[in-house]
């Protein structure tokens, strides 16, 4: 009698299991359906190929400069912005796929069918996830490009990575959950502005307070010249990477519910979603503790606690552990600058040591005090493009005026022999100098940019120094190597290192802006 219970019960398991699948084979059905639906509409495919296209071509395009060195740190976060108007297409568009049947009057024709309109919902909000898994790709492929480039130093964060694909799933949701709130197709621009002009609000009237700066899905910094170590960051990424998780799930579910579906798993769904988010948000409203604080502060006030030091030739170089590897640029560098100079300061040791105002976090941007001590040199966290002259003329200072506090001193003829020693040795000396000045000119009176203070040329030097960088580069260092002392003499007039050199002597040539 047991035997026969058994073998009946057994097939009226699984019949009773076969209408539930059946139910979920077709919401997965019009999931896939309504994501090829979205791809018919402009504003979704428009943005999808410019997102992908753009992205292909900046993988495969040679970087140069900056961009030849990425700090990983902030390549994770680079991705985020990418995914933002294909987000936002997103949300209106399946905003108006959701309004669809009501559009067109067909909402009768499908409460007859089968499938509850709760589950249509749930097929809605799954059309979002081939354009979210897209994003992930997308994401992956741009930081594993930066990540192999020969330059690249740092550690990303996945929880950074994350925050892309995660925004194209919420934008879907909360377009979802607005058809289902306000069905109509004039909400969701409206929805755009409003939440724009709340986000606005809500920032001016906290003072742009911690808790409401994590509130919107991509979180950007002010600053953008800053490069911190890894562990000097600060962000709270996996907590907010969490609280997008829960905000998706809770979107989604009031969605759901909002359509009809009651029963007591979504309703739990739900509430474990709002605990997730609240969790989130919490988590990321913490601001800076006071470790990370006091480490901020050791890395830019005593670097040399958390620095590893190599010797490449005569020189000693420390660094931040993650920038340790880069020691043998930076020796290039020093060995070009210093193979034009003549007397002890072409065999001067010196140290160069990797400085950072991290007290501020990433929106800060304040300049580095210069280092009283003799023969010691600062290089930044960045590198590559003006940052490699802008380091050389750091150098150049430092063995013609001794330290770094003296730069921003010179303004006599000792200008010159610092450019030359700069520049003298670069592939392209006149687009270096270009560079390295702050308003790009190679004419004129301008200010030279360095890690540090920088120094002032005048228009009189500027022509001394261009007219060096003409000529054959094995005669100008052979007249510099012989009259060295005569060149880094204080006070030592424009005029006079003309002359040595054998250049034209500018007419009425000063040697201090304010003497013009």
């Amino acid at each position: 009698m047991s035997l026969a219970t058994q073998t009946v019960a057994e097939p009226a398991a699984v019949h009773e299991d076969d209408p539930r699948r059946r139910a979920w084979a077709a919401v997965f059905a019009l999931a896939r359906f309504e994501a090829r639906d979205l791809l018919q509409y402009i504003p979704v495919l428009v943005t999808l190929v410019l997102y992908v296209g753009y992205t292909a071509w900046t993988l495969f395009d040679s970087k140069e400069g900056m961009d030849a060195f990425p700090a990983l740190q902030d390549a994770d976060r680079a991705t985020q912005s990418g995914p933002l108007f294909l987000g936002i297409a997103l949300f209106v568009c399946v905003n108006r796929c959701t309004l669809r049947s009501r559009r067109r009057g067909t909402d009768r024709q499908f409460d007859v069918l089968v499938m509850e309109p709760w589950r249509r919902t749930v097929a809605h909000v799954l059309s979002v996830a081939p354009f979210a898994a897209v994003t992930a790709l997308v994401v992956l492929g741009e930081f594993t490009r930066q990540a192999l480039r020969p330059g690249a130093v740092g550690h990303g964060s996945l929880a950074e990575l994350a925050v892309g694909p995660l925004y194209v799933l919420l934008c879907g949701a909360l377009g979802v959950l607005l058809a289902r709130l306000v069905p109509s197709t004039l909400a969701a621009p409206g929805g755009i502005v409003a939440l724009f002009v709340v986000s606005v609000f809500l920032s001016a009237g906290t003072s742009d307070a911690e808790w409401t700066r994590w509130l919107p899905p991509i979180v950007s910094e002010n600053g953008g010249n800053t490069v911190l170590p890894s562990d000097l960051i600060g962000r709270p990424a996996a907590w907010h990477a969490l609280y997008l998780t829960g905000l998706i799930l809770l979107l989604a579910l009031c969605a759901v519910l909002a359509s009809g579906g009651r029963t007591l798993s979504l309703k739990a769904g739900a509430a474990g979603a709002l605990a997730l988010t609240l969790a989130g948000a919490v988590g990321q409203s913490g601001g800076v503790s006071p470790e990370l604080s006091a480490a901020r502060e050791q890395a830019s006030v005593s670097p040399q606690r958390d620095q590893t030091c190599v010797e490449q030739g005569t020189s000693t170089y420390c660094a931040f552990p993650e920038w340790t590897g880069r020691a043998g640029t930076w020796a290039g560098v020093v060995d070009r600058v210093q193979s034009l100079a003549g007397g002890t300061a072409a065999r001067q040791p010196l140290l160069v040591r990797q400085r950072v105002e991290a007290r501020y976090g990433l929106d800060g941007d304040s300049a580095i005090d210069p280092l009283t001590t003799p023969h010691q040199v600062t290089v930044d966290t960045r590198w590559g493009g003006n940052r490699v002259p802008e380091f050389a003329v750091a150098v150049a200072y430092v063995l013609v005026a001794g330290d770094e506090s003296k730069g921003g001193e010179l303004c006599d003829g000792r200008v010159v022999t610092t450019m030359w020693l700069a520049l003298g040795g670069a592939s392209h000396p006149m687009t270096d100098l270009a560079n390295v000045r702050l308003d790009d000119s190679v004419t004129g009176s301008a200010y030279v940019l360095a890690p540090t203070s920088g120094l002032s040329m005048t228009a009189g030097q500027t022509d001394v120094v261009r007219e060096l960088l003409r000529r054959p580069r094995g005669e100008v260092t052979a007249s510099v190597k012989r009259h060295w002392g005569e060149l880094t003499a204080s006070g030592v007039s424009t005029a006079q290192v003309a002359r040595v050199l054998g250049t034209e002597v500018p007419k009425g040539a000063k040697d201090c802006e304010d003497g013009e």
